[in-house]
């Protein structure tokens, strides 16, 4: 006896939520692939320089050039991806770092690349990356409803972190069995897999744009928005200063720490995969918990990134540390998801990319500063007292930003039931909820109601097109 589904019930073979769309599940698995090849190929081109006879100083001058291009092109790219359809902004970077990748596997495989090669090939990396981001993240936005915001970035982001541990795993087995130049070449195929998925995305629910009379209109447009949000522009202020710091940590000083008192880097290795493992957890969380209070109980959640830093001067014992890695993923994660939830609600659909342009360029501005200043700091103060002063200012920061009354006011809003699908995503409905100002949001009798970190939530540079 067979049995029939009844008219306007879901199928009982369904095997995703009915609020994962077409879109949203192209732009899922997308990324789960460029996060599986990109994390493994950020290890395999630095092994590449030093197997290249290259030095520490090189390898930095490596990463510095796909950092730089990054921030100089951002906010272009932001603007062009509010200009025209995101899905062909997307496409064209993953091409760029398709080929880039590509090359840059052959020079290494081949044998002997000059460091100047490695230098360019990772540019063009982090010039595709700058075009791609804002891009992503407003497609992202535009394709969720409000009323399952919450679930689907907390979704997205557990897949995305599930793979860039599990890619950084892959990629450290693979580079030592077969080498940093074939790892490459993976995140080559993964970027053209990735690019072929985001190629069928369906934009036809997305209203046309209307751009201004000049890409500098549509910057200096995007500027109005960012700035007139005072939790908008506050909190990208305070994760300009988060990210230097926590990043100078993570990547200058726990890698000394682990080698000079913790007996190597395998005790770091474990840390940072328990910070990993923290962020899936907080994910898990945000699935089920909707807070009020948005940006009041995100922005609580970054004190205990603090912690890490805190650690490390002390330094505690490998499980101690793993503890607080783990701790601090969870919390970074429930502000991520948070942040994205008031992004939704709060930035008109238009004008997602260019607001997440600034929220990019501001978070990680200051990345590179920190990063270099990272060794001076050591010689002049110490490493205990340069620890004891990241974990200080990343409490300054955060205890500043819960002075400013939108952080601690704006709510969620309720979302009201769509009364149709949209077309081009698989019928979920998938439109971003209506923008209101962030002043109205921020009254404190308002009934309840239904940014990588503003930027980066993984505390990380990201990897190259994701």
């Amino acid at each position: 006896m067979s049995i029939r589904t009844a008219p306007g019930q879901p199928s009982a073979r369904r095997r995703r939520p009915a609020w994962a769309g077409r879109n949203y599940t192209l732009l899922t698995g997308a990324a789960v692939v460029t996060h599986l090849g990109s994390n493994g190929a950020l290890i395999a081109a630095a092994f590449a320089v030093l197997e290249a006879g290259g030095s520490g100083g090189d390898v930095g001058l490596v990463t510095a050039a796909r950092t730089l291009p990054l921030v100089l092109f951002l906010l272009i790219g932001g603007a062009i991806a509010d200009r025209i359809p995101r899905h062909r902004v997307m496409v064209a970077a993953n091409a760029l770092n398709c080929v880039s990748q590509g090359a840059f596997a052959v020079l290494v495989i081949a044998g002997d690349p000059q460091l100047w090669q490695m230098m360019l090939l990772t540019a063009l990396c982090g010039t595709g990356t700058a075009f791609f981001s804002p891009a992503a993240e407003g497609m992202l936005l535009s394709t969720v409803s409000g009323e399952h915001a919450n679930r689907a970035f907390a979704l997205f982001r557990m897949a995305v972190n599930g793979a860039g541990i599990g890619g950084a795993a892959l990629g450290g087995a693979m580079i030592a069995a077969i080498g940093p130049g074939w790892v490459l070449a993976v995140d080559a195929v993964a970027f053209a897999v990735a690019g072929a998925l985001r190629s069928f995305l369906d934009v036809s629910h997305i209203a046309p744009r209307t751009p201004g009379s000049s890409l500098l209109a549509d910057l200096r447009d995007g500027w109005v928005e960012f700035r007139s949000r005072p939790w908008l522009w506050s909190i990208v202020l305070q994760f300009s200063v988060v990210v230097a710091v926590v990043g100078a940590a993570e990547a200058v000083y726990g890698p000394l720490v682990a080698r000079d008192q913790l007996g190597g880097p395998a005790p770091w290795g474990l840390a940072l995969a328990a910070f990993g493992i923290g962020t899936i957890g907080g994910a898990v969380l945000m699935m089920t918990w909707k807070p009020r209070r948005l940006l009041l109980v995100g922005t609580l959640c970054v004190f205990p990134l603090a912690l890490p830093s805190a650690g490390l001067a002390i330094p505690l014992p490998t499980w101690g540390l793993c503890v607080v890695m783990l701790l601090s993923g969870l919390a970074i994660e429930v502000f991520g998801v948070n942040w994205m939830t008031t992004m939704h609600q709060e930035i008109p659909e238009e004008k997602f990319s260019r607001v997440s342009a600034y929220d990019w360029f501001g978070s990680i501005s200051m990345l590179p500063v920190a990063t270099a200043l990272a060794g001076p700091a050591e010689t002049a103060f110490g490493r205990t007292n340069a620890l004891w002063g990241c974990a200080a200012l990343v409490v300054i920061v955060t205890a500043a930003v819960l002075t400013v009354p939108d952080v601690r006011r704006l709510t969620r809003k309720p979302v009201p039931p769509l009364s149709a699908s949209r077309p081009g995503d698989g019928g979920t409905g998938a439109v971003a909820a209506p923008a209101t100002s962030a002043a109205a949001a921020c009254d404190p009798d308002s009934p309840p109601a239904g940014p990588q970190t503003p930027g980066r939530l993984n505390l990380a540079p990201a990897p190259s097109g994701d």
